[in-house]
């Protein structure tokens, strides 16, 4: 392919993903266009064992875009990484077609793993700004990782994660289009949790408040039966019998319960 039809070829990619680009000439203001035309070489040079000559470029395009493409990671078509400064990709990291990696995305290992040590990514994967995808996983196809999100587990096909450590908050049996890439309308399982821990809380509190209210009427009707309860032990006193009341109240009592391990509930949301 000659670097006319590869300029042309990239400019479609960007023109679908970034509205901001206006002609075939802007294509060459892109940090992700000048990296990948040197990870591209550097690529080559590693496959080819010229391992010093593969790093010397990939560091040299470091130098000059901000982005870390190690040349030993395998990249598929149609790939963009939008701004760009920040972005790190590990030596195993697998890359599909049609991905889309915003600033500050880190495709790292955890420092515990041999061998294949850093994520698989799979077409059409979305990963927004400032995401950490971590270890030797797999991100599902189609799959959307939230801003600021920390993956470490795999990620089914057509799924959105988001949060620290990342959760899967979205699942349907429909591809998700990257033509509509949306960063912001993403659920917060936090607030969430939040949520049902506060409905949980009023819960106890109106309980608490029954419970009280009841327990001022069992006084009130203990005053009332003193009296008659005083004048009827000076008469079991004499058959060494006792009355006892109805109730009693023990709140030295030492109560039981169960650990509460998780928030099962927040699970279902």
């Amino acid at each position: 392919m000659g670097w006319f039809s590869d300029l042309k070829e990239t400019y479609a990619v960007y023109k679908e993903r970034d509205p901001a680009i206006r002609t075939y000439w802007d294509v060459l203001l892109y940090p992700c266009y000048r990296c990948m035309r040197l990870y591209r070489r550097a690529h080559k040079h590693w496959v080819a064992g010229h391992l010093w000559r593969a790093r010397f470029i990939s560091q040299m395009a470091v130098r000059q875009t901000g982005i870390e493409i190690h040349p030993g990671a395998v990249i598929g078509k149609g790939f963009f990484i939008d701004h760009g400064t920040g972005v790190v990709i590990g030596e195993t990291t697998i890359i599909g077609d049609n991905v889309t990696l915003y600033q500050g995305v880190t495709l790292g290992g955890t420092g515990k793993e041999q061998g294949k040590r850093h994520p698989t990514l799979e077409d059409g994967v979305m990963v927004s700004a400032g995401a950490k995808v971590l270890g030797s996983i797999t991100i599902g196809a189609n799959s959307k990782i939230g801003a600021g999100s920390v993956v470490l587990k795999n990620v089914p096909p057509n799924c959105t994660v988001v949060g620290v450590p990342g959760r899967v908050v979205r699942m349907h049996n429909q591809v998700v289009p990257r033509e509509t890439i949306n960063q912001t309308d993403l659920p917060d399982p936090v607030l969430e949790d939040l949520k049902v821990l506060r409905r949980a809380n009023n819960e106890l509190i109106n309980r608490l408040l029954t419970l009280a209210g009841e327990v001022r009427e069992l006084r009130n009707l203990a005053g009332k039966k003193g009296s008659a309860t005083r004048l009827a032990d000076s008469e079991v006193s004499e058959t060494g019998k006792q009355e006892q009341l109805p109730f009693e109240l023990t709140p030295g009592d030492d109560r039981e319960y169960d650990e509460v391990k998780d928030c099962v509930f927040a699970d279902n949301i």
